[in-house]
């Protein structure tokens, strides 16, 4: 008995040590090379990475957020509680000695001992192993969908990256722009061929040009950080690893709503959990009408008195006349009612989600082919501007104008792009599936949107 016992193992927490741990982390640690080749399909050829994609960010996302070690804990929880639901009550023992004053010969001692052995009833054991396990498959689906939360965090910061990233080369070159529009303008004022309202607009424009590039220089420091802490490590992590500079998501592709919708609602992991829990409150319930059944203690024992062997067999039931658990049979049954409620709620929010995503989706495709078509419009204009300005037609401001409004229309493309990639992993985030596995799908209006579609 002795030598199963557990024993107690001190582990306190060291918040230096643990500061420490957390700036010391890095993209480069063996042990995430480890975690990435055996949880992907794809095995490093060169370590640290020559280029980092998604995929890869996401999986060093998993190996350093405390997000999911939190979720991991939980379910190691909640799969210790299903050990502990198979544990059977243990049988006491109870020693009862009497003195008899009357009688001193052989001795006036009579010895017993009395044994309690509980035999629960009406299944009780079954019903508390399978709501332990219902509530760690529950745990299970929170794992999951904490991961993917971490994901689409890994996703959405890395867009916001890219965006920054491409932003500042287009306000570089529209300043420079700019700054030889007020240039020529500065030029031709003191030459009295321009107004001085015209040059105080023009240096009003470059002004605002100033201010933009200014800011897209913080925002893009404010988007490593948010990388950095979507990835649970220190923005100094960043400064040695190849971040991505292209679009990380594919152009749209082809969702059937119809499939997208029952794969949201019967499939994300956040669906599955909640009906885990039900499930687990199903089960709960089953436990309490149970328990209106009394366990058994049968109650064996043994007495030496004087010189004889005295055997009992006894057992104990509880009548169950004040109290038939009524209680906490009520409580199960109002703890089933709000499963249900929020089961039904969470599916009304992730119906509500999909439908804004697709939404969302549709008005950035269709301002994106806007944007694109009023680029095409610049452009030509450049093109005209440029063989005039061959033939000494179009002057240098002429050109600077073309420059200037070419770098806004390209920025509003950029735009655009930025706000199909952030719908596109809204879709990804209602579905909760890479947009490389919505290919089969087709995203099509809503019922609110329809017409005479079935």
């Amino acid at each position: 008995m002795l030598s199963g016992c557990a024993h107690y193992h001190a582990r306190p927490l060291a918040p230096e040590k643990s500061a420490a741990q957390l700036d010391l982390r890095r993209l480069d640690e063996p042990g995430l090379k480890v975690f990435i080749e055996s949880n992907s399909i794809f095995k490093p050829d060169h370590w640290p990475l020559e280029k980092w994609d998604l995929d890869s960010l996401a999986l060093a996302a998993f190996y350093f957020h405390p997000d999911l070690a939190v979720a991991r804990a939980q379910w190691q929880l909640a799969q210790a509680g299903v050990k502990t639901s198979q544990g059977h009550p243990n049988p006491t023992l109870a020693a009862s000695p009497q003195y008899d004053t009357t009688t001193l010969t052989p001795t006036p001692w009579a010895p017993g001992l009395t044994f309690d052995l509980p035999i629960e009833t009406a299944g009780k054991r079954a019903k508390r192993i399978t709501e332990a396990r219902r509530n760690a498959e529950a745990a299970r689906w929170n794992y999951i969908s904490a991961a993917w939360q971490i994901r689409s965090g890994v996703r959405t910061a890395l867009t916001e990256w890219v965006a920054e990233q491409a932003r500042l080369p287009l306000l570089s070159h529209q300043r420079a722009a700019q700054r030889e529009m007020v240039r020529l303008l500065q030029g031709s004022f003191a030459a009295g061929e321009t107004a001085r309202p015209e040059l105080t607009a023009a240096e009003i424009a470059l002004g605002k040009v100033e201010l933009d590039f200014s800011s897209a220089e913080i925002k893009l420091a404010e988007a490593r950080s948010r990388l950095a802490q979507a990835l649970g490590v220190t923005p100094a992590a960043l400064e040695s690893i190849p971040l991505p500079t292209d679009r990380i998501l594919n152009d749209s592709p082809q969702i059937d709503s119809i499939a997208a919708r029952r794969a949201a609602l019967l499939g994300r992991s956040d669906i599955l959990a909640a009906l885990a829990d039900y499930a687990a409150t199903e089960v709960a319930l089953q436990l309490e009408i149970a328990k209106q059944y009394p366990d058994v203690h049968f109650n064996p024992g043994y007495q030496y008195d004087q010189g004889d062997n005295k055997w009992t067999l006894g057992f104990t039931l509880e009548l169950p006349v004040f109290n038939q658990n009524q209680g906490p049979i009520a409580e199960a049954k109002a703890r089933r009612a709000l499963a249900t409620a929020k089961f039904l709620q969470l599916q009304s929010q992730v119906s509500a989600q999909l439908d804004r995503a697709g939404a969302s989706w549709r008005s950035a495709q269709a301002q994106l082919k806007t944007s694109k078509a009023l680029g095409e419009a610049v452009a030509r204009q450049q093109n005209a501007i440029l063989n005039q300005r061959a033939g000494g037609v179009a002057s240098g401001r002429d050109w600077a104008a073309a420059e200037i409004e070419i770098d806004s229309i390209r920025l509003a493309q950029l735009d655009s792009l930025t706000q199909v990639d952030m719908a596109m992993g809204a879709l990804e985030d209602a579905v909760q599936q890479p947009s490389k596995n919505l290919t089969l799908l087709k995203i099509v209006p809503s019922s609110s949107d329809r017409k005479s579609k079935p």
